[in-house]
């Protein structure tokens, strides 16, 4: 495989290499949010309130639908009175029990580890909220217990609906008291979305089109993506988990300080050297980093002078700064950059980047 620039400013040969429409999946992200907001409502959701704030709540999820967890917690941020834990293994921790709110999130509704840790709440006498396909197994274990259940509104791929899987949580947590979320929060999210979406349609050109632009200064290199933040380390996540999938491309995250204490001597790695005399350049590091208008004052510090250490030594650094005053804006406009620069990476390499073929065998295998 080998990366052909031309390819993102020819939108024939974009639509011929998606053919099952990840980018207009990528598009729909606005309507997203606000069809699930009205799912989370049509619910019940808000309810979930009527029994008082738990101890804590463990969101349980795998892959695309556990990121939701750390959606909702970052959104919520610092100040909580309570945790916000997310388990992506087939146990819950045992400490869960009976003053416990567990959100069990799978688009499919059919995750083996999800549905495993929604039936062993009910079993612990948790109380339940699921968000999941309709008629899934785990729209089945919630139904019995008498538990919320939030069908979600996404077609296609997990990875695609991480709106859908996340507005729901959020709407719990709004009721719950711990963050202020109100319709007006989710429609900046969306309008911020929907400019987004704009500005990267498959039309536009690479030199104004911010998806492609960002795909280019990927391909060909090693990306290491950290976060300022606790909103921008969770899209630095999603960043790399998105990289993978879609453009099947290794990706390294972090969140600022912790990098400063291991990643950052990578700066003076193998990848970090590049050789002006090759014939031909080799994949080498690049930085990314996922800036906050909200920033620790030290944080702030760190990154500035990691940026100022990586470029000392010849590291390619690119900025992307989040937009908007609320925590779940901020995150819609750096997830959704990286949904569509990572799908026009694997499109430029001429990866289609919606089957992820080796998970499959994986789960194949597994269940023989």
């Amino acid at each position: 495989m080998s990366w052909e620039a031309d390819r993102l400013d020819d939108v024939r040969s974009l639509d011929d290499g998606d053919p099952e429409g990840m980018l207009r999946a990528v598009a729909a992200s606005a309507a997203q949010v606000r069809t699930s907001y009205r799912a989370a409502h049509e619910a019940g959701v808000p309810s979930v309130a009527g029994d008082g704030r738990p101890r804590a709540i463990v969101v349980v999820g795998m892959g695309g639908s556990g990121i939701a967890g750390d959606v909702l917690e970052a959104v919520c941020g610092n100040g909580i009175p309570l945790p916000i834990v997310t388990v992506r293994s087939y146990r819950l921790p045992g400490w869960v029990g009976a003053t416990d709110l567990v959100v069990a999130v799978s688009h499919s509704g059919a995750s083996e580890e999800t549905v495993a840790l929604a039936t062993e709440a009910v079993r612990r006498g948790c109380r339940l909220l699921a968000v999941g396909g309709a008629g899934s197994p785990l729209e089945a274990i919630a139904r019995q217990a008498g538990a919320l259940f939030v069908p979600v509104v996404s077609q296609g791929q997990p990875r695609a609906g991480l709106w859908a899987l996340s507005v729901p949580l959020i709407v719990a947590a709004s009721a719950l008291g711990l963050v202020q979320a109100d319709e007006e929060a989710f429609e900046s999210a969306a309008g911020r979305l929907e400019e987004i979406a704009h500005r990267c349609r498959p039309a536009s050109d690479s030199f104004i089109n911010p998806g492609k632009s960002l795909a280019m200064e990927l391909a060909e290199s090693v990306p290491m993506i950290w976060g300022s933040s606790g909103p921008a380390s969770v899209a630095a996540h999603r960043w790399a988990c998105q990289l993978n999938e879609n453009a099947k491309y290794p990706a390294i995250w972090g969140e600022i300080p912790e990098v400063g204490h291991n990643q950052v001597v990578t700066f003076d790695g193998p990848l970090a050297e590049r050789d002006i005399f090759a014939d031909e350049a080799g994949r080498t590091l690049r930085l990314v980093v996922l800036r906050d208008v909200e920033e620790h004052p030290q944080a702030a510090r760190r990154r500035e002078v990691s940026v100022r250490l990586a470029q000392d030594r010849g590291v390619p650094v690119t900025e992307v700064l989040a937009e908007g005053l609320h925590p779940l804006e901020r995150l819609a406009t750096l997830i959704g950059l990286g949904d569509y620069a990572s799908t026009y990476l694997a499109l430029g390499y001429g990866i289609d980047p919606t089957p992820v073929s080796v998970i499959n065998e994986l789960k194949a295998r597994i269940s023989q």
